[in-house]
């Protein structure tokens, strides 16, 4: 039996829904004390800090 392929559509609606998928995961709000902790090395997480940092120097 051969493999079928998407048709150009379908193969366009796959990505977006990945896309989006991968945007929500990154983009969502963590609350503090939620089970899914942002892991320490996470690129957001480096940003926050230099944006606090750069915060608490302009504030002085």
């Amino acid at each position: 039996m051969g493999v079928t392929r998407l048709k150009r559509k379908d193969r366009r609606n796959k990505v977006v829904a990945k896309n989006q998928v991968q945007f929500l995961k990154l983009g969502r709000n963590l609350e503090t004390g939620s089970r899914s902790k942002m892991p320490a090395g996470s690129q957001i997480v480096k940003n926050n800090e230099v944006l606090a940092k750069l915060e608490a120097e302009s504030n002085k």
